[in-house]
């Protein structure tokens, strides 16, 4: 794959895809593990280069003149029909993976497990809107971004269906957000994504009577459904790029095709997105710019250089920054190869362009920890003239580290003390980037001081990164989860906290528990390889700092912390393992605390504190009680007697108690181990727990504790016990409200229904 050879890797499969039953497994492990690693170009050329099966009139020709009998025609009929069946035998595992190499069927399955695990707890969105003021407009989009970021790929809207009130208070570009949000909401609804999108989208490829605000926002979010797997939805794209006159559907236009064609490097549509680039206009431009990269990832093209000559050509900021992003893309992981584009950025007098100099840095070296490259984004963090550079410098470290994530923290230590706030930020965004699903010690001690910043940006950006590095992360294993929540729960209830901290602590909470609490973000896949699309979604994700709708592309370097088995059909059956740790340790996080929990506490000390009567009352009781429990003791001797065990009294008296309190002691005991049923979440700190049964009827095909794992078949005779799928695909352009508020109703179970209507007279 990373020889850039899908010809081999195409004969490698078709050759096991010949063989028996284990070889067409192994197949599609391989399959599934190529589709981790998310190179869409790659895997779209190995699934054109894999041999259609023959067809049956060549195969009886080709067993006719093969035969060595010249007048026994039995022999030949039979091994046409032989050739024949291998050949049924070879299409059917042949439509099997190109399914898992198109990504359908492992989004379909991820999807089915977002959706019937969600665990996303609806009480901390409602806190957050209720403590927002209505009047402030970063925070309404900062909840909205949390919303989509809390139920990525689950389908669940059913928060923004039940406040739709509060959402139409969007406006301009809050509404394009709100509207893209659905795109991470329903991520992976390959199928059905333009029908859910319908509504909004610009009508018979032109504006329609809708808020074009809406209109960009749509084509964005169906990027966002689409995000690397854009075949079927490329061409509907195309068409709403070419006809939309204004800017902001042109944006959402640029934003949504570069999602789809990411890589693709496909030459139409980059002269789509150049023409959108030439009309000059800011905002559009922008986009553009950004699109162009992402339609040019990793390819080290010539066109980087028009790009560059582009940026120098032009007026607008924006376009600058967009071109300046794009041209850093493009170099992605191309290491010494960039170092001529990266020297000609980094020395440029536009300070726009040597900030995306260390972007192209980053990205060139990402995962690499050379050596050369760290030490030249030191020296432009502690010697750059603009502010805008030296935090990005710092920020591009966690790229370059992010396969050694324990070394990072040590790295930055220093820069997180500098006296320039810019610099403190780019230090708390990189342990995030670099550390983030890990949880690791060092980077809580890190951030921790930051959190509580002097400077506003700075705070937030230490909160980002802190819920970056903990998703995933429960109590048990890390008590400081904890005070960070309490912590995230404070500054959002605030009143007098500023904007910027109040806008981190509500995008931390939706990160925190993002995917339903069933992803993490992960730069790395299983095999250690770069997951090109979750770190080119978190190089965009960091331009939030002057784009606020580009914090969805946080959402391409989620996966989901899971175990899905499948068999030789791509099913999941009824399948059991060991998790050999103690359940505490990786549960889910304990939701939110109802209201009716507080008013239960509240309600005694109101009554022991109502008077010194009541006192004297309640003092009474107590006494009463006392002495008819020693009455009550007294009949237990006989019983017990009765019973038979004991005929002695006053010592046995406290006997059955002894055992009972044993008996709840033993109960309150965890056990040191759990069993899990297929499908199951496993995080990835749990992975080296996981333990199959000796002797269990499905056994993998490879060592392999989570993601995809194809399981072998020990009895094969026996009837299959599948696993019922309660995916959201069934109608979701139709139905979809309905199987959004699904997984909403679990939750909301525990909430008390609202008072009746009443008058107070006092």
């Amino acid at each position: 794959m990373f020889l850039k050879e899908p010809g081999t890797v195409a004969s490698i499969l078709e050759k096991l895809l010949k063989e028996d039953k284990d070889d067409a497994l192994l197949a599609f492990q391989i399959a599934f593990d190529l589709f981790e690693n998310e190179d869409q170009a790659f895997l779209i050329n190995v699934r054109n280069q894999l041999p259609e099966p023959k067809q049956q009139g060549t195969r009886s020709a080709d067993a006719g003149q093969s035969s060595a009998v010249p007048d026994g025609a039995t022999v030949p009929n039979g091994a046409d029909n032989e050739l024949d069946a291998v050949e049924v035998v070879y299409a059917e595992r042949l439509a099997k993976i190109k399914g898992i190499l198109s990504g359908e069927t492992a989004i379909h399955l991820i999807l089915q497990f977002l959706y019937s695990h969600n665990r996303s707890d609806l009480l901390i969105l409602k806190t957050i809107k209720q403590s927002v003021e209505m009047r402030n407009s970063v925070c309404h989009s900062a909840t909205i971004y949390a919303n989509a970021l809390m139920h990525a790929g689950t389908t669940a809207d059913t928060f923004l269906r039940e406040n739709l009130e509060w959402l139409s208070r969007a406006t301009n570009w809050a509404k394009f957000s709100a509207t893209a949000g659905l795109g991470v909401i329903h991520r992976g609804h390959l199928q059905q994504g333009r029908s859910l999108m319908a509504p909004y989208l610009p009508q018979n490829g032109a504006s329609g009577g809708g808020s074009p605000f809406s209109e960009g926002g749509a084509l964005y979010a169906l990027g966002l459904i689409h995000a690397n797997h854009g075949e079927g939805i490329k061409q509907f794209l195309r068409e709403s790029l070419r006809s939309a006159n204004l800017e902001v559907i042109q944006h959402g236009a640029c934003l949504g095709l570069g999602l789809a064609a990411l890589g693709t490097a496909d030459e139409e549509i980059y002269e789509d997105i150049k023409n959108i680039l030439y009309l000059d206009s800011a905002v559009a431009g922008e986009a553009a710019g950004i699109s162009m990269g992402l339609l040019m990832v990793g390819t080290a093209s010539e066109k980087a250089s028009e790009m560059l000559a582009y940026a120098h050509d032009t007026q607008h900021e924006k376009i600058i920054r967009g071109l300046a992003l794009g041209i850093a893309l493009t170099v992605y992981g191309r290491e010494e190869e960039a170092d001529t584009l990266i020297e000609q950025m980094t020395r440029d007098q536009d300070p726009i362009l040597r900030y995306g100099g260390m972007y192209a840095l980053a990205l060139a070296y990402c995962g690499t920890a050379n050596n050369k490259a760290i030490r030249r984004l030191l020296h432009f963090a502690v010697s750059d003239v603009s502010d805008d550079v030296r935090r990005t410098a710092v920020l591009a470290l966690g790229f370059v580290l992010y396969s050694e994530p324990e070394q990072t923290p040590r790295v930055v230590s220093l820069l997180s003390e500098s006296y320039n706030p810019h610099v403190r930020y780019g230090a708390a965004i990189a342990v995030g980037i670099s550390c983030a699903g890990t949880g690791l010690s060092e980077a809580i001690s890190l951030l921790e001081p930051l959190t509580s910043d002097v400077v506003d940006f700075v705070r937030q950006g230490a909160l980002i990164a802190m819920a970056m590095v903990l998703v995933q992360t429960n109590e048990s294993r890390e008590p400081r989860v904890g005070n960070f929540r309490r912590q995230l729960e404070k500054i959002i209830l605030d009143k007098h906290e500023d904007t910027m901290s109040k806008m981190g602590a509500i995008l931390a909470s939706g990160i925190l528990d993002a995917g339903g609490r069933n992803v993490t973000i992960k730069v790395l896949s299983r095999s250690k390889h770069d997951r090109m699309t979750a770190v080119i979604g978190m190089a965009v994700f960091t331009q939030f700092w002057y784009w606020y709708p580009l914090i969805y592309f946080l959402s391409l370097s989620f996966a989901p912390t899971a175990f899905i088995g499948l068999n030789y059909d791509l099913k999941t059956p009824q399948f059991e393992f060991i998790s050999d740790a103690k359940p505490s340790l990786f549960e889910y996080p304990r939701p939110m605390a109802p209201p009716t929990t507080t008013s239960t506490a509240k309600l005694p000390t109101a009554v022991l504190s109502t008077s010194a009567r009541a006192k004297t009352r309640g003092k009474k009781e107590t006494d009463n009680k006392s002495t008819v429990e020693k009455l009550s003791g007294d009949d237990g001797n006989t019983s017990v007697s009765a019973n038979g065990k004991v005929s002695n009294s006053s010592d046995k008296d406290g006997e059955p108690m002894q055992v009972d309190s044993t008996s709840d002691k033993k109960a309150e005991v965890e056990s040191s181990s759990e069993v899990l049923t297929n499908p199951a979440r496993v995080v990835p700190a749990q992975e080296k727990y996981i333990k199959f049964f000796e002797g269990s009827r499905y056994m993998p095909i490879r060592p392999a504790r989570s993601g995809f794992v194809l399981l072998r078949d020990t009895q094969p005779s026996e009837p299959e016990v599948l696993v019922s799928s309660d995916a959201p695909a069934s109608s979701p352009s139709t139905g979809s409200v309905s199987n959004a508020q699904l997984p909403a109703s679990a939750v909301e179970d525990g909430e008390p229904q609202p008072p009746q209507p009443f008058e107070f007279n006092p």
